[in-house]
C-alpha cells in the first residue's frame, strides 16, 4: 500500500512535516524538524540511516536520537528512507545511488534554508554515505555513529575526508563492526583529518541501554561548533 506524502515545501517547515521528494530514482520520503532549542542556529542536518537491506529506515532508534540530539543543539533536521526503504521508491545501490539520494535531501534542504550550514550525520550504513559524500557536498560538519570501516564491504580506504569538524562515536562491545578495526582506521587518517573520538565502553552496534548516553556525547561534542546560536 503506497504512502500518500504532501509534496517536498519551499520553505523550511515550522513543525515537524512528512513529505515526498523527488529523487534520482523515484520519491524519497522525508521528514523535516525545526530545532526546538532556545536558540536555533543557521544550520541543517540532514541524518542518513543503517543499511537497507538489514531493515535500517529514518525512523531506527539511534537516527532518531541523533536527530533529537541536533535539534537539542539548534540545528534543524531532515531525515530520509533511501531507495527502496519504506515509501521511497526505486532498488538498493550498494551506496552509489544512496550518495545520489543524499544529494537530492541536500538539495533540497539548502533550497529550504538558504545559507544555512550544512552538517551531515549517518549511522553504520549512513555514516558511510556522508562521510564518501561530504567534501562533494561541501559539509561544515560530520557526525559518524558506528562507521564500518572493516568487515561489512563498504571501502573506506579512497574516501575523500573532511576538512570540516567530524565526529566519530564508537561502542567498545560493537558485535557489527570490529571497534578495533574503526580505531586502527583512525590512527591511519592524516593527523590534521583524524576526527575528534568518543569511545563507549560496553556499547553495542545499537546502542542498547545507552542512547541517552549517546545524546550527551552528541551534544557536548557539537556544543562549540561553528555556526553559533543566533541571539534570540
Amino acid at each position: 500500500m503506497s504512502v500518500l506524502l504532501p509534496t517536498a515545501p519551499e520553505h523550511f517547515p515550522d513543525e515537524t512535516l512528512s513529505f515526498a521528494l523527488a529523487g534520482p530514482a523515484g520519491k524519497l520520503e522525508c521528514e523535516a524538524k525545526p530545532s526546538d532549542a532556545e536558540h536555533r542556529r543557521h544550520a541543517v542536518a540532514v541524518i542518513c540511516h543503517p543499511l537497507s537491506t538489514d531493515g535500517g529506515s529514518m525512523h531506527n532508534k539511534v537516527v532518531t536520537m541523533i536527530e533529537r540530539s541536533l535539534r537539542e543543539s539548534g540545528v534543524d533536521t531532515v531525515i530520509f528512507n533511501f531507495r527502496s526503504v519504506g515509501a521511497s521508491e526505486g532498488p538498493f545501490d550498494n551506496g552509489i545511488g544512496e550518495s545520489d539520494d543524499l544529494a537530492a535531501v541536500v538539495a533540497w534542504a539548502r533550497r529550504a534554508r538558504p545559507g544555512a550550514t550544512l552538517w551531515l550525520a549517518g549511522f553504520s550504513f549512513g555514516s558511510y554515505v556522508t562521510l564518501r559524500n561530504a567534501a562533494r557536498l561541501d559539509a561544515g560538519a560530520l557526525i559518524s555513529i558506528a562507521p564500518p570501516a572493516a568487515g561489512r564491504g563498504w571501502d573506506f580506504s579512497d574516501l575523500e575526508l573532511p576538512s570540516c569538524p567530524w565526529l566519530v562515536v564508537m561502542g567498545d562491545a560493537d558485535e557489527i563492526v570490529e571497534p578495533q578495526a574503526v580505531y586502527d582506521w583512525i590512527d591511519g587518517l592524516p593527523e590534521d583529518r583524524r576526527p575528534h573520538l568518543v569511545r563507549m565502553e560496553d556499547t553495542s552496534h545499537f546502542f542498547h541501554r545507552r542512547l541517552m548516553d549517546l545524546r550527551g556525547a552528541i551534544k557536548n561534542a557539537v556544543k562549540d561548533w561553528p555556526p553559533r546560536p543566533d541571539a534570540a
